[in-house]
């Protein structure tokens, strides 16, 4: 029994001179809190008594110790108040009426059980608080106590409590059935609630710890219930993927009433941004279940004023911003009341016996007792099956499980072939899926032709297969899941959760050649699911739902159309979705398998070639990708021809590999001929004309030809907003394409214009961290950089990279190119010491990834040049620069903006260490080459005429320099405004300089 106390006499009313003590069990905290906190406003001393009596003392002693407490004893009667211990109706009736009448004006009573009472119970005259309004339950609290009555004045009632326990929070969804059997973990409770509710905002993270079957989920569960009425929202996740966690995720958004459209991203990003900003409800709790990889969901983690509660194997967690609390075996007395409570026929040395034989694992005690319970086999015989290892003839366990385990899964299994074998044939179906959620009504629709014959029968009559999740439901070999609006019946939209200890030794048991129709059946059921468009954002949830089911389906060494076209789009998916590890790892299983599988020059492996591909080539792994790319291009070429589609599709694949690999030149000429084969085949306005349209513009804004790459963008742009929608995927890249050549032109009023209406659609369709959300995030970021916005652009652009790198990693070529970026913009406007160590990042990644020779090494070299020379390492800088724009005008010409670029900046350097001649020879001849090539008002042309200008005054060529200044300023002045920031600093002859800038390829 553990005691804990307050002594507030709320709002300052005078506190009663009688204390009262509330006696609860743990189940009941929420009535014992109400209750509390109701007295403790009135003036009254309250304290708590958990009722917990120890099993080594008799019921009458224990409850007889209750007398000792002073004052008055409020009993809080429940289910659960007399199932503790455990002890029996008659010994509860002895105790009551040896303790009560003696003492009868110590004590008070109310009720909130489910189930009849003890009959003894009458002596306490408990009054019934189930059913009732909070009001009317506060009076009949008082006249139990025998305490006045009346109302309490407004502004004391007013203050802040706990919320009245039959009045459920606001949000409350997918939180499994309370588990009536729940013993003990009293302190685990406890612990995890003070930790919660006393960490500060955005602190309140907590993860569950432990082994397989300890009790994880069981003890989330209840944690829920019992503390579930201090919150507005309760919404529990499954995280054994990232697919099913976000899609969670998404579906809070409804429960929460927020205003969004059907696309997954958008309901995906509300319901994270209204957690964040604790609107409409600041009190949450989202429960976190099997988080066993921390890596596929940490960076979805809600942040903000409530509590996130984790489940999980991985210790890992505690290096993501969560405490760990440990989650043990039983201890062993909570071991046999447990066990006694789900086996009442045995008694308290057979419990224990059957505790230590079974190592005090919850999962297991709760499915042996269940079983034990059921049966007239004596507790002895029992032990000795198990030390001799009883019949194994059903089912042969992992080796990784204790011997013990084994046998009493044979027993078990035994026992479920006895009475209802269709449990056994579902329990073994369901291994097939994964373990965790698995989404049963995926065979709902199945037709029964390949059906294996002792499925058939189950799966096509809702009886047997009622009465097969039934049985397994009773001996705890499996729960069952409700979603919204589902009944009963587990055909009709509900799942089933399988625990990933029951799946393993399970699965271990079934020959292979039973394996093959089992899997098949799977499959199938997958195939059938598929709603056939991974380009479509609403069809993501679904996906998700699937995909986590593919490798225990073992879909990849499937021949069957129907699964291999899900193979192909579930790999769309995740790359579409940004789920790029999952995509590379599932693509080169697949390509890999189907190679062997069906042959190194089957179709469908020229499919799955391109998808993994892709993945690939978003990595950044543009060599690799080459490498499995052009063979694919040549077979097709030489087997099907050119204008064969998917020589086609493989060639597009070849030239964005080309464009990584910094070879532009090759890359537009492919791109050019891909672009006029389409509109030839398939016509102008069929999709994948419009995609080798977009290649090309590609190609040509890496080329430094952004007013070609500009007019291509704006076609490809109206096309797709008329054939497509407004809010289409590729609607919404081709935005984010059109508003980068115009910034690179140096329209950076237009491009932000743009980007302001595309940055809201990309969160709202894509995600607010999907990859091309970000991209438009930077790229606004970058135009209001340019338009002299340093603060607003700061800020956003560490909110990015920070962003992207949680959410796909720190090497990925779009987190360098952001990196890349910031890195110049700390080392004029933030701390100079953390831009270099970026810009170093940025280098090393870029010589590691791409070489020496590409020009984005020679570009972030460059940009390193320059805080080098900030750090006053001139002669260092000079090397470098001098050595960055020899690589730049070796990879893509001397006339290349980005070669432009680098000799300004090389000049600036060669100025500063004194050599002003050979300075004012390489500005003049940039400034002529940007005119020529960009425009005489390209913000480039005019960095380097104000850089001539300084060069020509250094060497006191003051005519000539004030001529080329002054015909500079003038056309900034009318260019960018005579406020803006680059002209106020020419004005005031501050020397220019260029950042490279890597695009996406």
């Amino acid at each position: 029994m553990t005691t804990g106390t307050g002594t507030s006499g709320g709002a300052g009313r005078p506190l009663a001179t009688e204390p009262i003590t509330i006696s609860f069990a743990g189940f009941n905290r929420a009535w014992a809190a109400w209750i509390g906190h109701r007295l403790n406003l009135r003036g009254y001393q309250v304290s708590f008594q958990r009722w917990d009596p120890p099993v080594t003392e008799s019921l009458e002693t224990s409850f007889a110790d209750l007398v000792l407490a002073p004052g008055k004893v409020l009993l809080i009667l429940s289910d659960w108040y007399f199932q503790l211990g455990p002890r029996t109706v008659p010994e509860w009736n002895t105790a009551l009426r040896n303790v009560v009448p003696p003492h009868r004006a110590r004590f008070a009573a109310v009720s909130v059980a489910s189930g009849a009472l003890p009959t003894a119970t009458t002596a306490l005259a408990p009054s019934e608080l189930t059913g009732i309004g909070e009001r009317e339950a506060e009076r009949r609290v008082l006249l139990a106590l025998g305490l006045p009555t009346d109302r309490l004045p407004a502004r004391v009632n007013a203050t802040p409590g706990p919320r009245y326990p039959l009045d459920t929070p606001e949000v409350w969804g997918a939180v499994p059935r309370r588990n009536t059997r729940f013993t003990g973990r009293e302190t685990l409770l406890n612990e995890a609630y003070h930790y919660l509710s006393e960490a500060g905002e955005g602190a309140g993270v907590l993860t569950l710890n432990g082994m397989s079957g300890v009790g994880k989920t069981q003890l989330a569960a209840e944690y829920v219930y019992r503390f579930g009425s201090e919150y507005d929202v309760v919404w529990w996740i499954s995280a054994e993927n990232r697919g099913t966690y976000r899609r969670g995720l998404a579906e809070l958004s409804t429960a929460l009433g927020l205003r969004t459209g059907d696309e997954y991203g958008e309901r995906l990003r509300a319901a994270l941004d209204a957690l964040r900003r604790g609107d409409p409800y600041a009190k949450w709790l989202i429960v976190v279940d099997g988080a066993d990889e921390p890596e596929e969901v940490w960076d979805l983690l809600p942040t903000g004023p409530g509590h996130v509660l984790i489940s999980s194997r991985n210790t890992d967690w505690s290096q993501h911003n969560s405490r760990l609390l440990d989650v043990p075996v039983y201890a062993r007395d909570e071991s046999v009341a447990f066990i006694r409570r789900r086996a009442p026929r045995l008694d308290e040395a057979e419990a224990d016996r059957l505790a230590e034989a079974l190592g005090d694992m919850p999962l297991v005690l709760d499915q042996a007792a269940g079983w034990l319970n059921d049966s007239d086999i004596s507790i002895e015989q029992y032990i000795a099956l198990l030390e001799e290892g009883g019949d194994t003839s059903v089912v042969k366990v992992s080796a990784d499980f204790p011997a013990a385990f084994q046998t009493a899964w044979s027993i078990l299994l035994n026992r479920l072939r006895d009475t209802v074998p269709e449990s056994i044939d579902l329990l073994r179906l369901c291994t097939y899926f994964a373990p965790g959620l698995i989404p049963v009504w995926f065979l709902r629709d199945l037709p029964a032709k390949g059906v294996p014959e002792q499925l058939v029968g189950l799966l096509n009559d809702p009886l047997r297969w009622n009465r097969a999740v039934n049985q397994l439901r009773q001996y705890s070999v499996v729960r069952l899941e409700s979603h919204e609006g589902a009944t009963e019946d587990a055909q009709s939209g509900e799942s089933l959760y399988l625990h990933r200890m029951v799946h393993q030794i399970v699965h271990s048991d079934i020959s292979a050649e039973e394996g093959v129709g089992l899997a098949d059946t799977v499959r199938r059921a997958l195939a059938l699911a598929d709603p056939g468009r991974p380009t479509d954002t609403r069809n993501w949830p679904r996906y998700a739902e699937i995909v986590p089911h593919l490798k225990y389906a073992d879909v990849l060494h499937s021949t069957d159309a129907d699964v291999q076209r899900l193979v192909l789009n579930c790999l769309r998916y995740m790359y579409l979705s940004g789920e790029y590890d999952a995509g590379r790892t599932f693509g080169q299983r697949a390509l890999e398998t189907w190679r062997e599988v069906l042959g190194a020059e089957h179709p469908r492996v020229w499919d799955v070639t391109h998808h993994y591909a892709n993945v690939l080539r978003t990595l950044g792994e543009y060599g690799p990708t080459e490498r499995i790319e052009r063979p694919a291009v040549e077979f097709l070429r030489r087997t099907k021809g050119e204008e064969d589609l998917d020589h086609l599709r493989a060639a597009g694949g070849l030239a964005a590999d080309l464009r990584g690999l910094g070879r532009f030149e090759e890359a537009k000429e492919l791109s050019v001929w891909l672009a006029d084969t389409y509109r030839e085949l398939v016509g102008p306005e069929d999709s994948r004309y419009l995609s080798a349209q977009n290649n090309v513009a590609a190609s040509l804004r890496l080329l430094g030809d952004y007013e070609g790459a500009l007019a291509i963008d704006r076609r490809i742009l109206e096309d797709r907003r008329r054939l497509l929608a407004r809010r289409h995927p590729w609607t919404l890249f081709s935005e984010i394409s059109y508003a980068t050549d115009l910034r690179l032109l140096g329209r950076n009023e237009e491009a932000c214009s743009n980007l302001e209406m595309s940055v809201r659609e990309n969160q709202l369709v894509m995600g607010s961290d999907h990859p091309q959300t970000l991209r438009a995030e930077f790229g606004l970021a970058m135009g209001r950089y340019r338009q002299g916005q340093r603060q607003e652009a700061g800020i956003a652009l560490a909110s990015v990279v920070e962003r992207c790198e949680r959410v796909i990693g720190g090497r990925h070529p779009t987190t360098l190119l952001f990196l890349a970026s910031l890195s110049s913009f700390l080392r004029e406007h933030g701390d100079i010491d953390e831009a270099r160590r970026t810009g170093e990042r940025v280098d090393l990644s870029y010589r590691r990834t791409l070489g020496d020779a590409h020009p984005y090494t020679a570009g972030v070299r460059g940009n390193l040049a320059l805080i080098l020379r900030n750090l006053g390492e001139r002669e260092q800088a000079l090397e470098m620069s001098e050595e960055a724009l020899v690589t730049m005008e070796r990879a893509v010409g001397a006339w290349h903006p980005w070669s432009l670029g680098c000799a300004v900046n090389t000049a600036a350097i060669r100025n500063v260490l004194g050599d002003v001649e050979s300075a004012e020879r390489l500005t003049a001849k940039t400034a002529v080459q940007a005119a020529e090539s960009l425009g005489r008002t390209h913000p480039l042309t005019l960095s380097a005429r104000i850089a001539h200008a300084a060069d020509l005054r250094a060497l006191r060529k003051r005519e000539a320099a004030d001529k080329e200044e002054s015909a500079a300023l003038d056309d900034l002045a009318q260019t960018l405004g005579p406020q803006h920031v680059h002209t106020v600093s020419a004005r005031s002859r501050q020397r220019p300089f260029w950042d490279f800038e890597p695009q996406t390829t």
